[in-house]
């Protein structure tokens, strides 16, 4: 076999863009939820989900193709099982493995791409109100088993500031950037002392954070409020911000309030991409996932207004150290916690 073309790249991206796209539509029409635990014919399923049946075997034929519905063509008709962990996948939204969520990101990218183009020519950026509840939606919802599951268990405990503070008695913990509330609930339920206000300019998100505090029954100690980060006037022995940084066209005034609500012995954690310490040209696979990211989403949106940081997604360590020292930080630590996608900072003032 010879190596790999140019042409065999971009087959195999075309492919793979089939896949999001299908993907996607079986989650709209809420063909995997209709699977349930039974093995069914594509006639079976479109009854279960109201779709026409023609359209439903072409689905699941190509469905099959790529991995994702296991077929018996012994039968005639085929037919189609969804397998446990494809299951989990798109319909756990709890499960670190999720990534219904992230499948219904990507396909909201469609709103945006004129607006990018435009952006592109103009060097201006995108309002929020370009990107559609969808992507509001799927951040959430990517984020959330993260939230609930990591941030309490392998995150929080292993951090000394904050455990001792979390363990020790009542505390107050300010969210920036929090997005559908998920990190501040998370934190909230494993420690039932801490008190948090959550911070997000989307208000679209805040109400969904709201709803959302209400079902984990945490009202009493979160709370959510629409403003900027950068004009929080707020007292509180702990601030975080989970990636949300390289978003914001004022990182250092956001990091600055941070600063200025927190005591001398208070400390700020900061969640962001895991992006190389540099840019060196090669190829990297999360590197250009995160890239993908910023040319379509984050860099337009940091840049919706002027002045501008213009930081993208892919925020390299000693960006985020000069902007936590020019905010009023002392001491800026990498921590050494382990995970795929993110790189955790502690901020000391």
């Amino acid at each position: 076999m010879g190596a790999e073309t140019f042409p065999d790249r971009v087959h195999h991206a075309t492919l793979g863009y089939f896949q999001i796209l299908s993907m996607y539509l079986g989650l709209r029409l809420g063909l995997y939820e209709a699977f349930g635990d039974d093995v069914v014919t594509a006639d079976a399923l479109a009854g279960r989900a109201d779709i026409d049946a023609r359209y439903a075997r072409e689905w699941c034929e190509q469905q099959a193709t790529i991995g994702v519905l296991a077929a018996d063509v012994s039968q005639d008709p085929p037919l189609f099982r969804l397998p446990d962990d494809v299951k989990e996948s798109f319909l756990d939204p709890d499960s670190v493995s999720y990534l219904g969520a992230t499948i219904r990101q990507l396909a909201s990218l469609r709103a945006v791409i004129d607006p990018v183009v435009e952006a592109y020519r103009t060097g201006q950026g995108l309002l929020p109100e370009m990107f559609c509840a969808e992507s509001a939606d799927g951040q959430g919802g990517s984020n959330r088993p993260v939230y609930l599951t990591t941030l309490p268990t392998d995150w929080l405990p292993h951090i000394p500031p904050f455990r001792s503070k979390l363990e020790e008695g009542p505390v107050r913990v300010i969210d920036i950037g929090c997005g559908q509330g998920w990190s501040s609930i998370g934190l909230a339920l494993a420690y039932p002392q801490a008190s948090v206000d959550g911070y997000d300019p989307d208000g679209y998100s805040i109400e969904h954070a709201r709803s959302h505090a209400v079902d984990a029954g945490v009202t009493d100690r979160v709370r959510f409020h629409v403003a900027d980060g950068a004009t929080i006037d707020a007292a509180a022995e702990l601030a975080m911000a989970f990636e949300c940084i390289h978003d914001m066209p004022n990182p250092v005034d956001v990091l600055r309030a941070a600063r200025k609500a927190l005591p001398d012995d208070g400390a700020m954690l900061v969640v962001d991409e895991r992006t190389r310490d540099r840019f060196d040209g090669t190829f990297d696979a999360t590197e250009a996932y995160f890239y993908g990211w910023s040319i379509f989403d984050c860099l337009p949106a940091g840049r919706a207004s002027t002045p501008s940081a213009a930081t993208g997604t892919v925020m390299r360590p000693e960006t985020l150290r000069g902007y936590a020292e020019a905010a009023g930080f002392t001491a800026f630590e990498v921590l050494p916690i382990e995970h795929d996608a993110f790189r955790l900072y502690l901020l000391r003032p």
